[in-house]
């Protein structure tokens, strides 16, 4: 199903034109608007799911794929070292778009810093609560 007001719903079933990179039956790839680096890639369901916990299950056992394939072609073509495979769930977490979908950022020696942290720290105390929220929540 696809959301008529959904700006990736619209490119993913070609609406509006896109560079696209990739297309398949499930998925449309295209080059971000906005890239973090040089070939940043977006992979758009062209089902509208929200986010990750709304996708289906059998589009999200094909995403990965889809990804490993479009980063192993940058790695080729664009001759970067790396790349990160980025998705993230509302806006808190940096979702700017409500319609699920995967950045590949291809990284580049001597490139800028990205998707890093500074690791924290927890206690024991801390970790069997956080334990325990999460699988309260696993088991309904």
């Amino acid at each position: 199903m696809q959301k008529e007001d959904c700006i990736f719903c619209k490119i993913a079933r070609g609406d509006i034109p896109s560079a696209t990179v990739y297309e398949d039956e499930n998925f449309r790839a295209i080059l971000d608007l906005g890239p973090a680096s040089y070939g940043h890639t977006l992979i758009l369901p062209k089902e509208h799911f929200t986010d990750l916990c709304e996708l289906d299950e059998a589009v999200a056992e094909k995403v990965l794929g889809v990804a490993a394939r479009i980063g192993k072609a940058m790695k080729s073509g664009l001759h970067c070292a790396g790349f990160n495979v980025v998705q993230n769930n509302g806006e808190a977490a940096g979702q700017t778009v409500m319609h699920f979908h995967v950045h590949v950022i291809p990284r580049y020696e001597g490139g800028p810093r990205m998707v890093n942290w500074t690791p924290g720290e927890n206690t024991e105390a801390e970790r069997e609560e956080i334990l325990g929220k999460i699988k309260v929540e696993l088991g309904k």
